[in-house]
């Protein structure tokens, strides 16, 4: 038993690790946007001598050909893309349909490189297709580490061999010694060719804390190739959209290689702003800026913007009734519309940041003067203003699209809709209309994709989405400032309303997107965030117990604890049990009731936890609930497996049983007896009961659990059937049976002996316990679960697992982990998964802190035990 003030030093102590990992996203995000400000800041530096006039000029000087010959290297760069996918399912050993993989990584791509950020990223698409064809979450964190590595290494390797080719041509542009630039790419080469080498035919790599088992050479080398293909070809890109200029191609490729992994390195969306800083500090000694901007410009419409239509066009394609004959391709498309929210929301995202960007930039001449003759000046303006906020309600609209919210549809539909006949009324903008167009379409066509009945006003806007807001407005003050670097500021300026003044319609559009983002992001920012559920009435508690006779998990019966809060789906005949702790919402194992109102509760239960300000976590969960954590972006750890017996199959005469049968047959020598009490006749022997229950605490020095427990407390212990084991007609153990009227399930809770009770008592117990339950005519009996039992500890396996099962091999010293799986596989139970669901790695850390001060009672009850 620890002092108080080291309890009280380690509840500080636990208090600084929580506060750290939940503002640690927000850290992030500031330090994104930080970064991405300074570069804003230098690229205005470097566009100091270039007009707007110069860049539509510029823009009007690239050829079509040069355009389509983009979109064809843009084509063949996703194609190598979806090899990526495919070599890392390879690698895993896993076989999908190629129609499906296609679909998953197109779209996983296009999101993953327009986004680039948690909610929308390409990490969870490809959690939510893949578990849906079948793969465990360890195998999706491998496939997702697998194409991450690849890229980086790929990125890595071919900007090397480029610089070691071309270092003259580069060191002349940047400015920086050949020799210095052949030292480092030769050094980049040999440090990969030698971690290859030492993680050749499969040998663990070690680097630091870090270890990985490499894939072996064949795949190795074929994802070379692959990512070599891949890097070249959007390099391609880009550099057919350049002017002539005598920068060679292979030049060209190490600097892009070079501000692809800048961009990557800044976290900032879509490495917007980095990536053009790099290019433009490398080119700009060869080409004009003014030249370069537009091409890059060119560059983030083809590469970026491109695939997403094409995906949402495939996408409604894929709604033709049609492609259901063909089996080939029917599985694929349905895969396609279950992405298609995630799909939707990030053009929704994108779609905001082009009005936000139009609502800076002055209309044509000739379009004005064309609207000037039939429109007069206030609805010009009044269209031009509300545009811009109509590009922030989109992006807003885009996060409650990803999560299904039928409020985000509406509101997404109305605004788009508006935004599509403001888009005439401001600029005769066809090809903003046309894609706003687009969109209205898509959202009408996966109108039955978007049935989560939530507020979207009561969503509040995270820190990732929070810092994308805001990156698009500093790109926005930064398009202002250019286009208008001529024009004197004055305080007039706010005030002058004429058709030939676009400056202050820009200032005014960007201010009023200023006041809206600032009030949008105190409302998220300031909002009480520490909303408590209170626990369950007499009646919901009744109405709970009711409905978890009905069904076939015997865990379920927890719930008569009366210490876990309730949530009831709409219909109440079904619902989730969970507790709070901090800012952690914990439900525990899977949602109780009919099976087809599952995923409609978890829904609701994560959008409840968010709605109080807290983070949504399921723990103990099986395998059949992860479907649907994954469509509501959570991530899946796993914690161990549960132990099923068979009771059909259960026998202890044969000679699989005889180590169970002997230790049976020696506590009916030792003359123990066993009996079921029902509950209607445990009031009389809960003395008995008591006083074995606290003979067992006192012995091994622990106290009563909560939450994923039972604790001895009358009202439970009366509320179930018991079982007994007598000595000389004195109860030496028991415990209380779990079971519910379908007969599909039982198990036990408490399980405690007296210390005097004979060796093998608990053996006499569980024999005697499946022989009745057996005769009785249940199915199965679940013995609980082992915690970080089955975890991968396979190099190439995910940390998760990794650390799991190094605690499970050296950790006996904290909990005696394979003591109790040992003990479980003397009954050769069927061993099932159970996982634990939450929104990112951290958040794992801080669920199952959280649940261990829930069942221990407090960092006081978890340190004295």
């Amino acid at each position: 038993m620890m002092d108080e003030k080291s309890v009280v030093a380690e509840d500080r102590s636990s208090r600084f690790v929580r506060l750290f990992l939940t503002y640690r996203l927000y850290v992030l995000g500031a330090a994104s946007l930080f970064v991405f400000a300074l570069v804003a800041f230098a690229i205005y530096r470097l566009t100091a001598e270039v007009r707007y006039e110069e860049v539509l000029a510029a823009l009007s000087a690239t050829s079509w050909s040069a355009i389509a010959l983009a979109a064809v290297f843009t084509g063949l760069s996703f194609l190598a893309l979806v090899f990526y996918d495919a070599n890392a399912l390879d690698h895993v050993g896993r076989r999908i349909p190629f129609p499906s993989v296609a679909v998953t990584a197109f779209m996983a791509y296009a999101v993953g490189n327009t986004v680039g950020f948690g909610p929308l990223s390409g990490g969870a698409i490809r959690f939510r297709a893949y578990s849906r064809l079948g793969l465990a979450p360890g195998e999706i964190a491998r496939v997702i580490a697998f194409v991450t590595l690849a890229f980086g290494l790929g990125l890595l390797s071919v900007s090397a061999l480029a610089t070691l080719a071309v270092a003259p041509r580069v060191a002349g542009i940047l400015g920086i010694d050949a020799v210095w630039l052949r030292a480092i790419a030769l050094l980049v080469l040999a440090a990969l060719i030698a971690v290859f080498y030492a993680g050749r035919n499969g040998r663990p790599v070690g680097i630091g804390s870090l270890s990985l088992r490499l894939p072996d050479s064949r795949t190795a080398s074929r994802q070379f190739l692959v990512s070599a293909f891949d890097i070249a070809a959007a390099a391609s890109v880009l550099y057919v959209l350049l002017p002539e200029t005598h920068v060679g191609w292979p030049t060209f490729l190490a600097i892009y290689a070079v501000a692809i992994g800048f961009g990557v390195l800044s976290h900032v969306p879509a490495g917007l702003g980095v990536f053009e800083a790099v290019i433009m500090a490398g080119l700009s000694n060869a080409i004009g800026i003014d030249q370069l901007l537009g091409s890059l410009v060119l560059y983030r419409l083809i590469y970026y913007v491109l695939p997403l239509l094409l995906a949402t066009i495939l996408l409604l394609i894929t709604e033709m009734r049609q492609l259901a004959l063909k089996p080939g391709v029917a599985e694929a498309a349905q895969l396609a519309g279950k992405l298609a929210p995630a799909l939707i929301s990030t053009l929704s995202l994108i779609l905001g940041a082009m009005l936000i960007f139009s609502s800076v930039v002055p209309t044509p001449g000739s379009d004005l003067d064309f609207l000037s003759t039939y429109l007069p000046l206030p609805i010009i303006e009044g269209a031009h203003f509300l545009s811009s906020l109509l590009g922030l309600l989109l992006i807003v609209a885009a996060r409650g699209l990803g999560q299904r919210l039928d409020g985000a549809w509406w509101v997404a539909l109305a605004g788009a809709s508006v935004a599509f006949a403001f888009a005439f009324l401001k600029a005769v903008a066809v090809f903003e209309a046309g894609l706003l167009a687009l969109f209205i379409v898509a959202l009408l066509a996966n109108a039955r994709a978007f049935d989560r009945h939530s507020s979207l006003l009561r969503q509040a806007l995270g820190p990732s989405w929070l810092a994308a807001i805001a990156v698009v407005l500093v790109t926005a003050a930064l398009i202002l400032l250019f286009v208008y670097r001529d024009t004197e500021y004055a305080h007039e300026l706010w005030w002058q309303f004429e058709f030939s003044q676009e400056a202050p319609r820009g200032l005014r559009a960007l201010l009023g997107l200023a006041i809206a983002a600032s009030a949008l992001a105190l409302f998220s920012l300031l909002r009480p965030a520490h909303f408590r559920t209170q626990g369950p009435t007499p009646e919901e508690l009744d109405k709970a117990v009711a409905i978890t006779l009905g069904q076939d998990m015997a865990d379920a019966n927890l719930v008569r604890m009366g210490d876990k809060r309730l949530l009831f789906s709409p219909s109440g005949k079904s619902y989730i049990m969970y507790g709070i702790h901090g800012r952690s919402w914990i439900a525990l194992a899977d949602p109780i009731g009919m099976e087809e109102e599952f995923a409609e509760l978890v829904w609701q239960f994560v959008a409840a936890a968010r709605a109080g300000g807290g983070r949504a976590s399921f723990y103990q969960i099986s395998p059949t609930l992860l479907s649907a954590c994954a469509d509501v972006g959570l991530r899946a750890f796993k914690l161990g497996e549960l132990a099923i017996i068979d009771l059909a199959q259960f026998e202890m005469k044969g000679s699989r049983f005889a180590n169970l049968r002997q230790s049976y047959n020696r506590g009916q020598r030792d003359g123990l007896t066993f009996a079921v009490v029902p509950p209607a006749e445990v009031a009389a022997i809960l003395p008995d009961l008591r006083a074995v229950s606290d003979g067992w605490l006192d012995h091994h020095n622990a106290k009563e659990k909560t939450f994923s427990l039972g604790a001895f407390e009358d009202a439970y212990v009366l509320a179930q059937p018991v079982v007994v084991v007598r000595l000389e007609e004195r109860i030496v153990a028991f415990a209380t049976l779990m079971v519910t009227d379908t007969k599909a399930e039982a198990t036990v809770d408490l399980m405690r002996f007296a210390p005097e009770a004979p060796k093998g008592t608990m053996d006499f117990l569980f024999a005697s316990i499946l022989e009745y339950l057996r005769a009785a005519g249940y199915r199965r009996f679940n013995l609980g679960m082992a915690p970080l039992s089955g975890m991968a500890r396979r190099e190439a396996a995910p940390v998760w697992d990794r650390v799991g099962g190094t605690l499970f091999e050296h950790g006996e010293r904290f909990y005696n982990f394979k003591g109790l799986r040992a003990f479980k596989s003397k009954f050769h139970p069927r061993w099932e998964p159970r996982y634990l669901a939450v929104s990112n790695g951290s958040g794992a850390v801080l669920a199952l802190m959280d649940v261990t001060f829930l069942i221990g009672g407090g960092v006081k009850g978890v340190i004295s035990k």
